[in-house]
């Protein structure tokens, strides 16, 4: 009776390891690897909740900044330039120039010039090829205001006509900015920006821009490319240029033969 039973016991024990084993062969398969990578992807969520206590996490939210910074030159920093609201008003005219230059279609990026550049122009003597504007006076090029609003701008005879900026004394010129006329969509003819260390432009005098492609100015041909105004102006890199004399050409615009200026900035620092 007790080998009978203890028969019957093992008979019982192999079939309830046979159903174990039954059950944990499927079970292993439902663990398949994408399952896995899923669980491991939930605890590494779970273990690390937040940048600062990843490594390399932390380092991806700083990464476009830490580029940008490393990529600037030892003690240049990005100018502030307060630039004027856009003012196109009504259809723009048409700008089919030659030699025009295609829209950024975005902001002008940061210019970078070394620490304590600052616009040497602002509030400094103005003299024209034309003293007698048609609109405004001539000290407004250099008073600060780059708006497009009427009495914001100048208003100087057809035809080539000039602006010269004393900055009473030698400067480090970093960049030159103009602004034209910027509450239509136009291009200005035979822009010219040179600079000198002497009132006649004789001595050290040297083109910085020059977008007359056919010389009807008489300055010279010039390669740059024209450019349609807007409220950023024409920011021209100067790469730290000494002078202290600032002129600016213009020869009537897609509108009309008129030149207008709203106002210039010269962005530089003393020379030492």
């Amino acid at each position: 009776m007790m080998k009978k039973n203890f028969s019957s016991i093992m008979k019982v024990c192999a079939l309830v390891l046979l159903v174990m084993l039954l059950c944990y062969v499927p079970g292993c398969k439902k663990s398949s690897p994408e399952e896995g990578n899923g669980d491991s992807a939930q605890q590494s969520v779970s273990e690390h909740p937040s940048n600062s206590e990843h490594p390399s996490g932390s380092e991806h939210p700083s990464a476009e900044p830490e580029v940008t910074m490393s990529a600037a030159p030892g003690g240049m920093v990005a100018i502030d330039i307060k630039l004027p609201k856009p003012m196109f008003v009504g259809t723009p005219q048409s700008t089919k120039v030659a030699n025009l230059e295609k829209p950024l279609g975005k902001p002008r990026p940061p210019f970078l010039a070394p620490a304590g550049v600052t616009n040497i122009a602002l509030g400094k003597p103005v003299a024209s090829s034309d003293e007698e504007p048609i609109i405004g006076d001539i000290e407004m090029i250099t008073d600060g205001d780059m708006e497009a609003a009427d009495g914001s701008y100048v208003e100087l005879g057809p035809f080539a006509q000039d602006v010269t900026v004393d900055l009473e004394g030698m400067y480090e010129i970093y960049a030159v900015i103009v602004w034209h006329y910027h509450k239509q969509a136009r291009v200005y003819y035979d822009v010219v920006v040179q600079v000198a260390d002497d009132a006649d432009f004789i001595t050290n005098a040297r083109t910085l821009f020059n977008n007359d492609i056919d010389n009807s100015a008489g300055i010279g041909v010039g390669e740059d490319k024209h450019y349609t105004e807007t409220n950023e102006g024409k920011l021209i890199d100067t790469k730290g240029v000494k002078a202290r004399y600032v002129r600016l050409y213009s020869n009537g615009n897609t509108g009309n033969d008129l030149n207008h200026y709203i106002e210039v900035a010269v962005y530089g620092k003393p020379v030492q």
